[in-house]
């Protein structure tokens, strides 16, 4: 049995990775302060999909993780998966930057407190936004390679400050293993989706458009919809992350991706085909849309031995039909 940290694991990603180590028998120590707009759950309203609480392994402290770091110095930690984060979707990148920011304290906090406790193995969730936004543009976009973010060379413009904090968390994790010995990977998520995926991401609102659309003409995308995401269902991400965490120590970055383009027009547009119609997919010009296009380059995951299993139509059909059911 493993005892294992997960700070942000009441949120989306955290939920899911907490059931797989659970399930495998870890002894699971989860750090949430449940903050407006990260999607976070208390267990105690039970989370979507199951509940942790059914397993005797399983601890919570709502509480700011920062707070926990300075109180708890538990130095037996054999993993340290470090997912808290201030970030809410689009809206809450592009319209509340400052409060994103945060996440430089947080992620501060984490190593500070990693330095003392040395835990053996830390994994880090940075994002796709940490990649140059100049390899993202209509005119210009390519598959995203870790490669392509050098600390020691020009980075490029990331993706406003979730993008920037990120980066500083990669960063932070270099430099604990060059002067200290801490292992560590960086993960680097694309767009991730599931059924219990908060509704201010792209994928549940769309989903749910959809379903309440059904039948319509017409049916509306955020931004024009013709921007292009790397869409990866959640239990994939996991199973990327379980399958790669021991394989790299030096803080380097692995993707989580697919590798393969889909548009907001073409994700509704599937949506509708499943639900039984046919509509006209038009864009809302007046909503944020990010960057045109951005997709992870699956090299470095193959040569790790994870490739991705679930494709985007039934990932898609799965969650229509989840909808459906709970509604």
């Amino acid at each position: 049995m493993n005892k294992v940290l997960v700070t942000g694991g009441a949120g989306f990603v955290g939920r899911h990775l907490v059931r797989r180590l659970l399930e495998r028998g870890d002894e699971v120590h989860v750090i949430d302060s449940l903050a407006e707009y990260t999607g976070g759950i208390n267990p105690d309203s039970l989370w979507p999909l199951f509940d942790p609480r059914d397993f005797k392994n399983f601890n919570f402290y709502l509480q700011d993780c920062r707070e926990w770091f300075y109180n708890n110095k538990d130095d037996d930690f054999d993993y340290a998966f470090h997912l808290a984060a201030m970030v809410g979707g689009r809206l809450m990148i592009e319209n509340n930057p400052l409060a994103v920011a945060d996440d430089l304290s947080i992620d501060a906090s984490y190593w500070q407190w990693a330095k003392e406790t040395r835990p053996k193995k830390t994994a880090c969730f940075s994002s796709s936004a940490a990649y140059p936004i100049s390899f993202q543009t209509e005119e210009n976009y390519i598959l995203l390679k870790e490669s392509m973010i050098q600390f020691d060379d020009n980075i490029g413009m990331p993706d406003m400050s979730y993008g920037w904090a990120k980066l500083t968390c990669e960063y932070l994790a270099k430099l604990a293993y060059s002067k200290h010995g801490l292992k560590s990977v960086c993960y680097r998520p694309f767009s991730g989706y599931g059924e219990d995926q908060d509704d201010a991401y792209p994928f549940p609102s769309i989903c749910k458009r959809a379903i309440k659309e059904s039948g319509s003409k017409q049916l509306t995308v955020w931004g024009t919809g013709k921007q292009l995401r790397d869409f990866i269902h959640i239990e994939d991400c996991i199973d990327g992350i379980l399958k790669t965490v021991d394989q790299i120590n030096n803080g380097n970055a692995i993707n989580l991706s697919t590798g393969k383009y889909t548009s907001f027009l073409e994700f509704a547009a599937l949506a509708a085909e499943l639900l039984g119609y046919n509509p006209l997919v038009t864009g809302l010009s007046d909503k944020p849309a990010g960057v045109f296009a951005r997709g992870g380059d699956t090299d470095l995951q193959k040569e790790l031995g994870f490739i991705p299993k679930i494709d985007f139509r039934t990932g898609v059909d799965n969650a229509l039909k989840h909808y459906i059911k709970n509604s």
